[in-house]
């Protein structure tokens, strides 16, 4: 058995991942737009104990193959999402993702922040950068060039982008260095609340950041105080060396997509050699493989489920991540493994949000505890604390 414990996470997107979800008799598609379908599927992820739930964002209009209409093509913003869950959750940690490419990191602190005040300490955020034209039309102050379909493959293939790319995640490493300025540019004490005195706070506890980079400047201090986590936790998903380096310097969580065939060990060597290029010193990088799953329910077999979408789909599935169809035992035993393997713990992808996460959460979860592989109640009530990462974290001011 791995000497760490197992940690599990679940990813949310929409009705799920496979692209014909919303079309399942139990998946609610006239409430996706809605507070309650959110709060439910929070609610099912805090009764399997989840670590955390990450909600899925995009500034990209969900694209469907030849203007077909078949196809989830909206979607809630995901921060959004994650304060709404805040006060109606009480362990499970909340991380939206938040674009670093068009949206201005004072903005992203102080959002993220605020969750982590509205959620008592459970906030994350999954960066992630916009690199496609389409999103920086929306904005219209500049222009990006996509890449072709075949460009991407051979890209993360070869591990070798083009230098665009590498803007983006320059920018992107900037956006995160900005971001946890701003959560440190308040001492945990500069708030005195001295009626009598008149004093609200100590502004010699506030602290300019004075950041210059070269897609933006920003000054400081935040408009919101030091968050209850000191710094919440940051997360990436990566495919390839540079996005390992990327989560190396800037995050304190990975997802990483192994194959079936593979499994993760390759990977977790890459993040390691990643770590040492960027030269991460203190706490170590956290790795989460990620899984699109199809579990076993008592109306067919994960398979059978899968072909059943594909069918509706038109097409068969395929995912960034691996893809497993089957029982909750054989999740469990690949689960194990890939534990064995180096990673920290799993995220797991529902291919049908409401049916796969009940069976995360009623199912796989009850069979890991019986292996004595994972925990049978919540004993941290902050993120940090669920993940194993130190719960007092020094400000960088605080001796300025």
């Amino acid at each position: 058995m791995a000497s760490t414990p197992l940690h599990l996470g679940a990813a949310l997107d929409g009705a799920g991942w496979h692209p014909a979800a919303w079309r399942e008799p139990n998946s609610r598609p006239a409430e996706l737009f809605g507070a309650r379908y959110w709060t439910d599927l929070a609610a099912t992820a805090e009764r399997g104990l989840l670590d955390f739930v990450t909600i899925e964002d995009s500034l990209a209009v969900p694209q469907a193959p030849d203007g077909a209409v078949d196809r989830v093509r909206a979607r809630l913003d995901a921060e959004l999402i994650a304060a709404r869950l805040a006060p109606v959750t009480h362990h499970l940690g909340l991380i939206p993702v938040v674009t670093t490419t068009h949206t201005e990191p004072f903005h992203v602190s102080t959002a993220i922040a605020t969750l982590d005040y509205t959620s008592r300490g459970r906030a994350g955020w999954q960066t992630r950068i916009s690199g496609t034209a389409a999103e920086a039309a929306h904005f219209g102050r500049r222009t990006i060039d996509d890449l072709t379909p075949a460009e991407l493959a051979e890209a993360v293939a070869s591990g070798v982008f083009p230098a665009a790319v590498h803007e983006l995640f320059d920018e992107a490493s900037d956006s995160v260095e900005v971001v946890r300025r701003l959560w440190d540019s308040w001492e945990d004490d500069a708030e005195i609340r001295d009626v009598a005195a008149r004093r609200f706070i100590d502004r010699d506890k506030l602290h300019y950041i004075d950041f210059q980079g070269r897609s933006f400047s920003v000054r400081g201090p935040s408009i919101t105080p030091r968050p209850p986590q000191g710094q919440p936790v940051v997360t990436a998903l990566a495919h390839a060396p540079l996005i390992y380096e990327f989560a190396a310097h800037a995050a304190d969580l990975v997802f990483i997509t192994p194959t079936r065939e593979h499994g993760p060990a390759p990977i977790v060597h890459q993040v390691a050699a990643a770590a040492e290029r960027a030269g991460r010193a203190g706490e170590p990088l956290r790795i989460y493989a990620d899984l699109v799953v199809f579990l076993d329910t008592d109306d067919a077999s994960g398979p059978r489920r899968l072909a059943r979408l594909d069918e509706l789909a038109g097409s068969e599935f395929h995912s960034d991540a691996a893809v497993f169809a089957g029982s909750a035992e054989d999740l469990a035993d690949l689960i194990a493994a890939w534990h064995e393997a180096g990673v920290d713990g799993i995220r797991l992808r529902p291919g049908v949000a409401v049916d796969d996460l009940n069976a995360i959460a009623d199912t796989l979860v009850p069979i890991l505890q019986r292996r004595g592989l994972f925990r049978t109640g919540y004993a941290e009530h902050t993120l940090r604390g669920l993940l194993g990462l130190p719960t007092t974290v020094p400000n960088r001011y605080a001796n300025a």
